[in-house]
């Protein structure tokens, strides 16, 4: 599916209650298609990551088991 700014305009972005304020956050949003967008609100000139829900998934698993922990 090709990711159109009309797609992204329509899309509801949040980011986590924890992250305040600040401006350098993350956010991230369900696409149509089964697709997850995610952006940085310091860059939003700039086109968001797109990847399947997926991998989307695997990724959060991944992170509440610690596997990105440093």
């Amino acid at each position: 599916m090709e990711v159109t700014n009309e797609l992204l305009a329509n899309a509801e972005w949040r980011k986590a209650e924890r992250s305040g304020d600040s401006g350098d956050c993350l956010e991230v949003a369900p696409l149509p298609g089964g697709q997850v967008g995610i952006r940085d609100t310091e860059h939003l000139d700039q086109p968001p990551f797109v990847v399947s829900a997926s991998v989307w998934g695997a990724f959060i698993d991944g992170a509440k088991r610690g596997e990105f922990d440093f």
